[in-house]
């Protein structure tokens, strides 16, 4: 009994591959891939973003009459997942990365600037190497860019220094007005205390009794005025009746004292005790 799921398979001893016909394919044919998007890219027909890893079934092609030193370059057709746009992209053999081709735009990506950068500087390098004129032309080119840059960096420094002395200014005229307000408000309050120490000298002394000092408060004047004359004219009009309806009812009480109701006088007579 034969196994379901075999490795070898059995060739009769007359098979001979050779005379097996092979397929023709057609030059430029296309092949369905399923491949990720290699890089982040925006769609320029509706402004899609597509971000790097996206699936897609891609048809790949292969570029007729372009290679890089005998390595072939493909070409990948994929569609806009919004707007069904075609976009196209290209492998780039000398970087060993793809390239942007037709409708979409890579996103911005720093590591490539910098990288592109150190490729400018090496071929700047090795130009220089077999031209003489060449380092001389790009030494003077260097040191105009940097007198420039001093020139407007000078200029910047100035502006600063400028606007700094402007605050300065502002600053010193805010604090002299404040110093003078300051000023104004400690001279009053000055004024009011001595008006006051003034006041109260008049009012109290201090009088050295013995080793002790006695603060002795000092009258108004020499004559102390009675008490009646603190108090306003109504109090005494009122304390004035008060007396005098106070004087008549007691003349009225020892005038009818020992009278009876009717007004006569009583006397009594003192009574001597008999002895039997």
């Amino acid at each position: 009994m034969s196994e379901r799921k075999v490795l070898n398979k059995y060739f009769p001893p007359d098979f001979d591959p050779e005379l097996i016909s092979r397929r023709k394919h057609p030059k430029n044919s296309q092949q369905v891939v399923r491949l990720m998007a290699p890089f982040s890219m925006r769609c320029n027909t509706c402004g899609e973003y597509i971000y790097k890893g996206k699936k897609f079934n891609a048809r790949k092609e292969t570029v007729e009459g372009e290679d890089y030193l005998g390595i072939k370059i493909f070409r990948f057709y994929i569609k806009c997942t919004l707007c069904s746009a075609e976009i196209t992209f290209k492998t780039d053999p000398k970087n060993t990365d793809y390239t942007a081709e037709h409708g979409a735009s890579r996103n911005f990506e720093p590591w490539r600037d910098e990288k592109a950068e150190e490729e400018d500087r090496l071929a700047k390098l090795e130009e220089e190497e077999n031209n003489p004129m060449k380092v001389l032309e790009n030494k003077t080119t260097d040191s105009k860019r940097e007198m420039d840059i001093l020139d407007a960096l000078q200029d910047i420094r100035a502006r600063n220094a400028r606007n700094e002395r402007v605050g300065q200014s502002d600053d010193i005229l805010s604090r002299l007005a404040l110093k003078e307000v300051e000023s104004e408000e400690d001279a009053e309050r000055k004024r009011l205390e001595a008006e006051d120490e003034k006041l109260v000298e008049e009012v109290f002394s201090k009088v050295a009794s013995g080793s002790q000092v006695v603060t002795v408060k000092r009258k108004a004047d020499d004559h102390e005025p009675p008490a009646h004359a603190l108090l306003s004219e109504s109090a005494r009009s009122l304390i004035a009746s008060t007396s005098k309806s106070a004087a008549l009812t007691s003349n009225k009480k020892r005038k009818t004292e020992g009278k009876n109701s009717l007004g006569i006088k009583l006397v009594k007579k003192a009574q001597k005790a008999t002895v039997s």
